[in-house]
């Protein structure tokens, strides 16, 4: 079982990335799919997370700068993270929920800074 996440990098604030998460050898269906994140010193935090009949959940801070769309047939989320500001600089984490159990997959990092 692999979540593999990319996408990461460095962008000027304004600027744009667009994360992709793809996850292979999970044998049940995926119920959910989500992006955390963790900047240095905080702990890790929900930003959106899609549901597998398309509704979405995105925390305060970045609604309307990020959408997160998913496409169920290649089992692969997408966070397009747009306006991004300092404060979105972080390792990024996507997640798989079954109703068995909630695969993670390694961190990306983006970093917002001019």
């Amino acid at each position: 079982v692999q979540l593999q996440a990319s996408g990461g990098g460095s962008v000027q604030p304004g600027g744009s990335r667009r994360l992709s998460c793809a996850a292979s050898g999970i044998r049940r269906n995926i119920n959910r799919m989500g992006w955390y994140r963790q900047a240095p010193g905080k702990q890790r935090e929900s930003v959106a997370y899609i549901a597998s009949d398309g509704s979405t959940n995105y925390r305060d801070s970045v609604k309307g700068r990020f959408t997160i769309s998913r496409d169920s047939a290649k089992n692969t989320a997408y966070l397009q993270m747009n306006n991004l500001k300092p404060e979105d600089t972080a390792v990024y984490y996507c997640n798989a929920i079954t109703t068995a159990r909630t695969y993670w997959g390694q961190g990306t990092l983006v970093t917002v800074s001019s």
